[in-house]
């Protein structure tokens, strides 16, 4: 199976890392929400915040720069610490990343944003199961306005390790938080595809391609699924859209090498 990426500012891959602790279940507004009281914590949020913003550009030297300065700006910046970590994933830093996070957890316990990221780390290096507690104390933070993000993290990372059953729960309850979150639909109707539930599969990407323009992961599942249905004129279809769209995707080199499974 297709790991998909992660709800986050951007996707990430790490190497290992070991067990954590339990995360603080104890929720609290994510502190990129809060107002820097100090000169020297709106310093550091200035620099995290410009450092996110080149993160997402792809430019990582850049944001490790501004993770750098925030935290010489205020060494108690758990924005500082995060960035820091993102940064350090990106760049395949893993021992970096796993230190950053804990610190940035240590100077904001419960922060959910920060338990997320931190969450997605775990799950991208080997601790699926280390993971989930971190995504589910994110999206039980009642200030946190974004539950649906770490839930569907933790079905795309409940895919990742085919634990179907509770990768539908966690998008079934992300989708139920926010019915337009067209992320937790599409990985539904790809559990749906996994376990044999192929008319409900279809009927999810149909509504997924009903309201937004097609990718190349929805393409190829679509075809997937026309295939196990019979559906010649569908599969063909899809096929025309990879070849014609994505000829450059990984999925039309699947398709090209007849691995559809």
């Amino acid at each position: 199976m297709r790991v998909w990426v992660a709800v986050l500012a951007l996707p990430i891959l790490g190497g290992c890392v070991s067990s954590p602790s339990t995360p603080d279940t104890s929720a609290h507004e994510p502190v990129s929400k809060k107002t820097a009281l100090t000169e020297a914590a709106k310093r550091a949020k200035a620099h995290a915040d410009l450092g996110m913003e080149y993160l997402l550009l792809a430019k990582p030297s850049v944001a490790l720069d501004e993770a750098r300065s925030a935290i010489a700006a205020d060494s108690t910046s758990p924005l500082g610490y995060n960035l820091m970590g993102l940064v350090e994933m990106t760049i395949k830093d893993s021992p970096g990343a796993e230190e950053n996070f804990k610190r940035a957890l240590s100077l904001a316990p419960g922060d959910p944003e920060i338990g997320n990221n931190y969450g997605w780390f775990l799950c991208q290096t080997g601790h699926e199961q280390d993971s989930m507690p971190y995504f589910i104390a994110a999206a039980n933070a009642p200030l946190y306005s974004n539950p649906g993000k770490p839930l569907t993290n933790a079905g795309i990372c409940s895919m990742s390790i085919k634990d179907y059953k509770s990768a539908e729960g966690f998008l079934s309850q992300a989708l139920r938080i926010d019915p337009s979150n067209l992320d937790a639909q599409f990985l539904l109707a790809d559990v749906c595809y996994q376990v044999g539930r192929l008319q409900e599969a279809q009927a999810r990407l149909d509504e997924v391609h009903r309201r937004r323009d097609s990718t190349a992961q929805s393409d190829w599942l679509g075809l997937r699924i026309a295939r196990k249905l019979g559906d010649q004129e569908a599969e063909n279809r899809f096929a025309g859209e990879l070849r014609h769209r994505f000829s450059g995707s990984y999925e039309y080199q699947l398709l090209l090498q007849g691995r559809y499974e």
